[in-house]
C-alpha cells in the first residue's frame, strides 16, 4: 500500500523533509536569540540614557574595550579641543538620510591623555576629496558631555575600512587608529557629543537610539517554527495524495481490464 514510499522521488522528498524541520526549527531559535539580544539592548540604553553622567575616565581608559553594560553610558570630561587634528568620517547619514561627514575631534584632557569626540553630522557638499569647511568647536578649557560609544570595526560595522583616502578622511571610528595617528594616549571607544549644543546647530548633533522597537524578530522565530510543524503535516498530505491517486488508478485499471476481454471475445 505504501511500497511507493520505497522509491527514489519519495526518498528524496522524506529526506528533504526531515533536514527543513532542525534547520527551521534552528532558524526559530536564532531570531529568538535575535529578540532577546534586542530586548537587553534596548534596556541598557533606557538605563543609560537617564543615568546620571560620570567622568569618562572612570568608565574606560587607553587600549580599553567599552563594557557592555556601559554602552550609550552619559559621560562627561574637561579639556579642550584639538580641531588642528581633527578628521571626518566618510559616508554618514543624518536623521533625514543625507549623506555627509561625521566630525571626529580629539579633546585633550588635563591628564594629557586624550578622548575622541564625535561632534556630529555635516553635510559633504558633494566633494568626496576636499576637506570639508567645518563649524568650530567652542575655545579654551570646556566640559563636554556624550553618550559612550564602542570602537568600530569592520567585523562589527560591516563598513570597510578602506585605505589610501584622501587626507583627514577615515572609514571608522576607531581610537586605537586615532591613537597611532596621535601619537597620544587615547580612551577606548569615543562619545557622541550631546552638549554643549553648537552654534548655528552645525554639527548637526546625533540624535538618541532608538530604544523602544523590539523589531520583528520574536513574529520571525514563531513562524519558523510554524513552518517547521507545517513540514510533516505536508509531507503527510502528500503521502495520502498519492495513495490515494494510486488507489484509484488501480481501480480504474481492474474496471477496465473486463471490458477489454468482453470486447476481445
Amino acid at each position: 500500500m505504501y511500497r511507493f514510499l520505497l522509491s527514489r522521488q519519495w526518498v528524496i522528498l522524506t529526506l528533504v523533509a526531515l533536514l527543513l524541520i532542525p534547520t527551521m526549527i534552528k532558524l526559530g531559535f536564532w531570531q529568538l536569540h535575535r529578540h532577546e539580544h534586542k530586548v537587553a539592548l534596548n534596556k541598557v540604553i533606557s538605563q543609560s540614557l537617564t543615568g546620571t553622567p560620570v567622568p569618562a575616565e572612570s568608565v574606560t581608559a587607553p587600549g580599553q574595550h567599552v563594557k557592555h553594560a556601559d554602552l550609550y553610558r552619559r559621560v562627561t570630561a574637561k579639556g579642550t579641543f584639538d580641531t588642528a587634528h581633527e578628521v571626518v568620517v566618510r559616508r554618514r547619514t543624518n536623521a533625514d538620510g543625507e549623506v555627509g561627514y561625521h566630525v571626529l575631534t580629539p579633546f585633550d584632557l588635563d591628564d594629557g591623555r586624550v578622548l575622541i569626540v564625535n561632534r556630529g553630522w555635516i553635510d559633504s557638499d558633494g566633494s568626496q576629496t576636499a576637506f570639508p569647511k567645518i563649524p568650530a568647536p567652542a575655545k579654551g578649557e570646556i566640559t563636554v558631555t556624550g553618550r559612550l560609544m564602542p570602537d568600530e570595526t569592520t567585523g562589527d560595522s560591516g563598513i570597510k575600512n578602506i585605505q589610501g583616502l584622501p587626507d583627514r578622511q577615515v572609514m571608522l571610528i576607531n581610537s586605537e587608529q586615532q591613537a597611532k595617528s596621535l601619537g597620544k594616549q587615547v580612551l577606548g571607544g569615543y562619545i557622541e557629543q550631546t552638549a554643549p549644543a553648537p552654534k548655528g546647530d552645525s554639527p548637526e548633533l546625533i540624535p538618541d537610539p532608538e530604544h523602544n522597537d523590539i523589531g520583528p524578530h520574536m513574529a520571525y522565530a514563531i513562524q519558523w517554527w510554524l513552518f517547521s510543524a507545517g513540514v510533516p503535516v505536508g509531507w503527510l498530505i502528500l503521502v495520502r495524495r498519492e495513495r490515494r491517486d494510486r488507489a484509484e488508478a488501480a481501480a480504474s485499471a481492474s474496471a477496465s481490464a473486463p471490458e477489454a476481454a468482453t470486447v476481445a471475445a
